[in-house]
């Protein structure tokens, strides 16, 4: 007998203990970490959203009796809360970050930077077993040195790259490199899963080369090495594709989207429409050569076009949360999520984007493409 699940078993993102993407820095005092963490982020910050996670030695700090927000025009928040660290919200709150630097004298980390500082021997002894992941290793000064106990617990400890605290550059191009490796793969999702109301037969099964339009999108997406997938409802019928079945009912491509993410946050999702029969390979390549990983999303836009087309569009990991924040809220339009969201713009001319929504459409657009 099959034992009775209680909850479904969803697939998570990759995580570390707060963020997909962290690193800890210890083996000096924080403020030599703290500094050393602003002079980093001064040369990564128009690359990737970071974040610090630090600990106040403040004892005369109390909870405020009301969470405070306080807004400035130029984007600057300065925010008061009672909240308390928890497992579950952390990780939500950090989401949206490429890189999580960590004072590792308070808190762990999955990968880890050791500053060398000889007056700080006993404090990197208390946190030996928290060295099992070390990027690199950065001297504090010339009498640093690599301590006897270190050699014992991590034979291979002097074969890591090592730096002065003052090659900034160096250490800048190291860490760029391993936000770059944490950059998600794209996964390709053609939508074929509408009911094409307005159309009368499934837009997905119309021929402009040949084809089904499902059928020459998948290609057209695998061409450039994407691994696709159909995205469908329950009910349809497909054959030799793989396929993600719509678990948002009711919610059109939006509710496709996210299904997607169910199926698989840690991947980015190149999500294309099949009633858009213009967007060509070379279209692709170009919002694939403009992704930002560090926007929540890269979308195409007409030059002429207010808003950016959010089905022929690359959703980064991060705009998983978003989008179920936004479905919280009553709103179930992907293109409201990214007008209001930090998004990478990729303009086009119009006419590849031309939509092809009913009979009329389509007697035109098949006239021109066979012209």
């Amino acid at each position: 007998m099959e034992k009775h699940k209680k909850h479904a078993q969803l697939i998570k993102r990759n995580n570390g203990y707060f963020a997909f993407n962290e690193i800890s820095i210890l083996g000096s005092n924080c403020s030599i970490i703290s500094n050393f963490v602003q002079n980093i982020t001064k040369n990564l910050q128009n690359i990737a959203k970071i974040a610090y996670l630090d600990a106040s030695h403040n004892k005369e700090i109390l909870a405020p009796v009301i969470d405070n927000f306080t807004f400035h025009h130029s984007g600057n928040l300065v925010k008061t809360s009672a909240a308390k660290m928890n497992d579950y919200t952390d990780k939500i709150l950090f989401s949206n970050y490429d890189l999580l630097f960590i004072n590792g004298n308070h808190y762990r980390a999955e990968q880890q930077i050791l500053i060398l500082d000889n007056e700080k021997e006993a404090s990197v002894l208390k946190r030996i077993d928290q060295l099992n992941n070390i990027q690199f290793i950065i001297y504090l000064n010339e009498s640093s040195k690599v301590f006897d106990f270190l050699k014992t617990k991590y034979p291979n400890i002097e074969n890591l790259k090592t730096y002065s605290i003052n090659e900034i550059e160096k250490i800048t191009a190291h860490i760029e490199n391993l936000i770059l490796q944490k950059v998600a793969i794209v996964q390709g999702l053609v939508l074929a899963g509408g009911k094409s109301t307005r159309m009368g037969t499934d837009k997905g099964l119309l021929d402009y080369f040949g084809k089904s339009q499902r059928n020459y999108s998948v290609e057209l997406l695998e061409k450039l090495n994407l691994r696709t997938f159909l995205s469908v409802r329950k009910e349809q019928q497909v054959d030799d594709t793989e396929t993600i079945e719509d678990a948002f009912l009711g919610l059109g491509p939006f509710g496709a989207i996210c299904s997607a993410f169910q199926s698989n946050p840690n991947s980015a999702w190149l999500v294309l429409a099949t009633d858009v029969p213009f967007v060509d390979e070379v279209i692709i390549q170009q919002l694939l050569e403009k992704r930002d990983p560090s926007k929540i999303a890269t979308a195409i836009k007409g030059k002429n076009k207010k808003f950016p087309e959010p089905l022929i569009t690359i959703w980064e990991p991060k705009a998983y949360p978003v989008l179920l924040s936004f479905m919280a809220q009553g709103i179930s339009c992907p293109r409201k999520v990214l007008i209001n969201s930090d998004v990478e713009i990729v303009e086009i001319d119009d006419d590849y984007i031309t939509n092809v929504n009913t009979p009329e459409e389509f007697k035109a657009v098949k006239k021109e493409i066979n012209g």
